[in-house]
């Protein structure tokens, strides 16, 4: 999807932060089976995204994707009140909509993405909105028509604000956290919302070049 070398290395490199750690947490002894899904579902994802930087990603069968990033967006939504204490149910069904909405905005973008690479190729517009123009610019593909344009824009928008969220706690809890110190109550440390915070900076970045 994106046409400059340089820039395609650069997103790789943001995706992968998230795909390690969540690898390196799924596969720590002591994690909860709820805690490795979770984190089964921030590696697929990362890789997916990993996947839409290159060319090669849009030959990827849509479908599967799709697939994995509902079952992703309604396991957050779903288990994240049953797996959490009386009375914090509701704190962590918040908690769990940025990751919720993050699912979807993925599902988005790999059906509007699978549908131009399927039918469509050169500078013929696809019905999702979007056409392949050749390796002019930034990207190989971008959104045609103000409604997905739009969607595009307001999903960035929610996503650097998601990311800038994350970024910001991931530096308090480094700030006032000490080294070996429990993870504060209602949050996660600060490498996870950090990880967090490059995956929504990332496909944000990705829905500015659909633009």
């Amino acid at each position: 999807m994106i046409a400059g070398n340089g820039l395609r290395w650069i997103l790789t490199a943001v995706f992968a932060v998230p795909v390690m750690y969540g690898t390196w947490r799924a596969c720590a002894p002591g994690s909860a089976v709820g805690d490795r899904v979770d984190q089964v579902f921030h590696v697929v994802a990362g890789a997916l995204m990993i996947a839409m930087v290159w060319p090669w990603g849009t030959e990827l069968p849509a479908g599967p994707q799709v697939a994995v990033l509902v079952a992703g967006a309604v396991w957050f939504l779903g288990s994240a009140p049953l797996r959490a204490a009386t009375g914090a149910r509701a704190t962590a069904s918040a908690a769990a909509l940025p990751h919720v909405v993050m699912m979807a905005a993925m599902t988005w973008m790999v059906a509007v993405m699978g549908t131009a690479a399927s039918g469509h190729g050169g500078g013929v517009h696809a019905p999702a909105g979007a056409h392949v123009p050749g390796a002019s610019g930034a990207t190989l593909m971008r959104l045609a028509g103000a409604g997905p344009r739009l969607a595009a824009v307001l999903l960035a928008v929610l996503l650097v604000a998601l990311g800038l969220r994350w970024l910001a706690r991931a530096f308090d809890r480094m700030a006032f956290v000490p080294r070996g110190a429990p993870t504060p109550v209602g949050g996660e440390g600060a490498p996870a919302h950090a990880c967090h915070a490059a995956m929504a900076l990332g496909m944000a970045e990705m829905f500015v070049l659909l633009v």
